[in-house]
């Protein structure tokens, strides 16, 4: 038992002594803290190595081998200076608890080895001096221990290890020396260094309590912050509820105003910049079409989710509603709004995985900047809004900003749309017929009737202008009616074998009331539906493709044809082409041109010919201008083209030159 005992005791004693010898990791509070302090120390630690290893070495110049006073000391002073370097270029660097502990651990190991070649390189130039060059070796153990036990205060356990390293051969060599003196400075470094370690050990155990105190007063105001945050929170929550989106928990609408308003209010006063954005998808609807609102959903948590990651203090993203997004960028942070644009369209362009598939949906920008335009926050967003809407129809998936040919096209919307508004439309619209030709026989067999605007007021009017007009301010369904009737009128007239063929808008096939009044205007001309052939484009179906499709599916039990134009602009034509009841497909001019020298339109028409061959659809190539682009579609086996190479539009009178039969029956009558 007593044996048992004194090894117990032993055991004890030794793992006391480990415990001294190693870094602390209980507190990783209290580690940080001791990191920071000790980084400020290892540089000034290594300095003193380095001044006293070159003094001593002067010393012994011509006395001991070069090997000890000049390249040995010349590899530690480099390797002195290289680790001073890193921990001061560490102190610019955020540590965390843990790796401040292996920063103070590695030193901590190092220490041996270091207190190690240093005392035996002094030791090594004792037999090579005189009196006064032993007593400089002395001098240089004495001071260096010294110095690394004050640099060493922050690591206890580093300081120990030198100590006893060092301490404890130097009393050695200077008691084997024999000389009194040498013993005598050996025996008072030794008080003196354990009296230095008392005075360390006594200022570590106050550092620790003061960071101890320290982190217990830090917990009490911590606790108390908590519970003020906790009862503000409270009261905010609701604020935070009404300007937050439930779905994708970004800013609404209520708060992109909101902040709208006060960043105007700022900018203006401080003479800075605002830039407002306006980001709608591309593609979104057709998503939840194809996969259902669950998946639209989806889509529409991982583009807010990619928008948040562009969040700045001066720039902030908000769901305006729908798959509409929102931007405010304050400050000089709106330098390169272009950039910031490109950046937001390559974010979205990225695809999304859904679970049940991958989708992917592109974005365009819109962008208006203060103080060049606007003079309410209201009408730079309106400004932005419009220059979405640019964008979108000609640079889709891109970013437009705001500027004077934008402004210019908005004050001439404006005027045609007063005019349209004051607009006699039953005298100021008209029709003109463009023919559709059979390449193999060379005949018409058809028209396609287009829409003509002379006002009064402002002269003619383009349709590119006063339609989107119309489909805004909701005059288009009454301008279709009243045109449909014209072009039955006029395509009576017409042999038997003459088609007619006739766009609907968007805003035409969004209700059955809207599709059966076209039902109606057919049946009430006694016009055979099986000659008419009305054409929609991708964005009639993609804003509620069930309802458009029901209405397309009314127009084909009628006998009607269904004709989808501008196949391959737009973004889900396969899908549209798989799931509704067409008849034909128009092939847009845009792949026409020049399309015997550009091989990939080449290759599209070909491709696009091909799938019509393959889903029994009869299929018309627009844009045909040239011999030489006749030429190549004779040779791809098209049927039927349409293009200023046999005619332009013309006015009804003259389609019956076109079809001499029509025009006999319309003398007649």
């Amino acid at each position: 038992m007593t044996g048992a005992g004194h090894i117990s005791r032993l055991l004890q004693a030794i793992g006391r002594a480990t415990h001294l010898l190693a870094v602390p990791n209980d507190n990783p509070v209290l580690t940080a803290a001791q990191y920071e302090a000790f980084s400020k120390q290892v540089p000034l630690l290594y300095f003193i190595l380095a001044t006293n290893m070159i003094s001593l070495s002067w010393t012994h110049q011509g006395s001991a081998p070069n090997m000890l006073v000049i390249y040995f000391p010349a590899v530690l002073t480099l390797l002195f200076t290289l680790r001073s370097a890193l921990w001061l270029r560490g102190r610019k660097l955020q540590r965390t608890p843990a790796q401040a502990y292996r920063q103070l651990r590695s030193t901590n190991i190092l220490s041996f080895p270091i207190a190690v070649v240093c005392t035996g390189w002094s030791v090594s130039l004792l037999p090579y001096g005189n009196a006064y060059q032993n007593a400089h070796v002395a001098f240089f153990m004495a001071i260096t221990v010294i110095g690394c036990i004050f640099c060493l205060m922050h690591l206890r356990s580093a300081a120990l290890i030198v100590t006893v390293t060092v301490n404890l051969p130097f009393l050695v060599v200077m008691c084997l020396s024999g000389e009194p003196t040498f013993i005598a400075t050996g025996i008072n470094v030794m008080l003196v260094t354990m009296a230095m370690i008392m005075i360390l050990l006594s200022h570590y155990r106050d550092f620790r309590q003061l960071h101890e105190s320290r982190q217990v007063l830090l917990i009490q105001q911590e606790a108390l912050q908590e519970q003020n945050k906790a009862m503000q929170a409270l009261s905010d929550e609701n604020l935070r509820l009404a300007n937050l989106d439930s779905l994708t928990m970004l800013a609404n609408r209520r708060s992109f105003f909101q902040m709208l308003d006060t960043a105007f209010f700022r900018a203006s006063a401080d003479g800075q910049r605002l830039v407002v954005g306006v980001i709608d998808l591309d593609g979104f609807k057709p998503v939840n079409d194809m996969y259902g609102h669950a998946a639209g959903d989806k889509v529409l948590i991982e583009i807010a989710a990619r928008l948040s990651t562009l969040s700045t203090p001066d720039l902030s993203v908000y769901r305006l509603g729908g798959d509409e997004f929102g931007l405010l960028l304050k400050g000089d942070g709106g330098s390169d709004v272009m950039g910031l644009g490109q950046v937001v369209c390559d974010r979205i362009a990225e695809r999304i995985n859904i679970g049940s598939g991958m989708v992917q949906v592109t974005g365009s920008v819109g962008f208006a900047i203060y103080p060049d335009v606007g003079s309410t926050g209201q009408e730079i967003y309106e400004l932005a809004d419009y220059a979405l809407y640019t964008a979108k129809r000609t640079h889709r998936a891109g970013a437009v900003i705001f500027n004077a040919v934008q402004a210019s096209e908005l004050n001439r919307q404006k005027v045609v749309e007063e005019a349209l508004v004051a607009a006699d439309l039953d005298k100021e619209l008209s029709l003109v017929y463009q023919p559709i030709t059979c390449l193999g026989t060379r005949r018409c067999i058809g028209f396609e009737a287009l829409a003509r605007w002379q006002s009064p007021h402002i002269g003619r009017v383009s349709p590119s202008e006063f339609i989107p007009v119309a489909e805004h301010n909701g005059r288009i369904t009454m301008m279709t009616r009243l045109l449909l009737g014209q072009a039955l009128a006029v395509a009576r007239e017409w042999p038997d074998d003459v088609y007619l063929s006739f766009n609907l808008s968007p805003h035409d096939l969004t209700s059955p009331e809207c599709t059966l009044r076209i039902v109606a205007i057919v049946l009430k001309s006694g016009f055979d539906p099986r000659r008419i052939n009305f054409e929609i484009t991708e964005t009639a179906v993609m804003h509620d493709f069930e309802q458009a499709s029901a209405s397309i599916q009314m127009l084909r039990e009628l006998g009607c044809g269904i004709a989808l134009d501008d196949f391959g602009t737009g973004y889900s034509s396969l899908n549209h082409v798989h799931k509704l009841p067409l008849t034909k497909i128009k092939i847009d001019g845009s792949f026409v041109r020049d399309i015997h020298t550009r091989r990939t339109s080449f290759k599209i028409v070909k491709s696009v010919l091909a799938l019509c061959a393959e889903m029994e659809l009869n299929a018309i190539v627009e844009g045909v201008e040239t011999e030489e682009e006749l030429r190549i579609l004779e040779g791809l086996g098209v049927e039927a083209v349409q293009g200023y190479y046999f005619g332009k539009p013309m006015a009804a009178i003259d389609t019956f030159a076109l079809v001499p039969e029509g025009h006999v029956r319309a003398a007649a009558s």
